[in-house]
């Protein structure tokens, strides 16, 4: 519903001349004021104008952090950082109210996996990508070199840069991939309930047995596999989903944003 309200919106603000910037500029003027329910509102009516940027979602998250949606604040920077994982700004202020919440994760995925994703949160997967294609380009020279060389010192460097640089394209395509992957990923979520008990099963829990743990606003989760909740007829789904890797329990639909 709110996408077809923000699209109707956005055909109006259209039909009357305003621009998206110019809606940028109305909702900066209203965050200056302290008036963070407009200033969200017109954040919104920008992005169903233009389209999702990396700006808007770190707009977006400020206000939610000052409206006191910790929850939403940590998706709307995450999805900023998808769009441009370069910014300083949205990163800092992402760990800002990671270190507000009340939850501390133990840790998530291998030493071998969170290395590679912070390598590929580096940069865009596009920018992974030229970089791949210019050290491609250098490994053709090198092995240019080796095959045309005058002298034998300069085929064999020819031949070991090439070598190196081979391997080092493989590697960039590798994190070009990675980061691609990460920034289409639907399997991040986080926690936008004050607080939410998960359970032992796709279910509310009939006695404190089947009560996992409990998690509170902005604890970010992974999300493994979801069913239906059983004759229900608004949607709601449980989602089993891993908080780090020692914790795995199922959270209701209703509890989480997923980025």
């Amino acid at each position: 519903m709110t996408k077809y309200i923000l699209t109707l919106i956005a055909v109006i603000s259209a039909a009357l001349g305003v621009s998206a910037s110019q809606l940028v500029e109305r909702a900066d003027s209203a965050y200056s004021a302290d008036d963070f329910a407009t200033a969200l509102s017109l954040y919104e009516e920008a992005m169903a104008a233009d389209g999702p940027s990396a700006a808007l979602w770190y707009n977006i998250g400020n206000t939610h952090y000052r409206l006191g949606n910790i929850g939403l604040a940590v998706a709307d920077y995450e999805r900023s950082l998808r769009l441009d994982p370069s910014n300083d700004d949205t990163r800092a202020n992402l760990e800002f109210v990671l270190s507000r919440t009340a939850d501390r994760p133990g840790d998530t995925g291998s030493f071998i996996s969170n290395t590679t994703d912070a390598i590929a949160s580096a940069t865009t997967p596009n920018a992974w990508a030229w970089i791949a294609f210019a050290v491609f380009v250098c490994c053709i020279v090198c092995v240019t070199v080796y095959i045309f060389g005058s002298t034998v010192i300069i085929r064999k460097t020819g031949f070991f840069a090439a070598i190196v640089l081979f391997v080092a394209t493989a590697a960039s395509v590798f994190i070009a991939i990675r980061a691609a992957s990460n920034s289409s990923a639907t399997n991040r979520a986080v926690v936008t309930a004050a607080s939410t008990i998960l359970t032992t099963s796709p279910r509310e829990p009939k006695d404190r047995t089947e009560e996992a743990m409990l998690l509170h606003e902005g604890t970010r989760v992974t999300i493994i596999d979801s069913v239906a909740a059983p004759a229900d007829t608004t949607g709601l789904k449980w989602y089993d989903v891993s908080v780090d890797n020692h914790h795995r329990a199922w959270i209701r639909s209703t509890d989480i944003e997923i980025i």
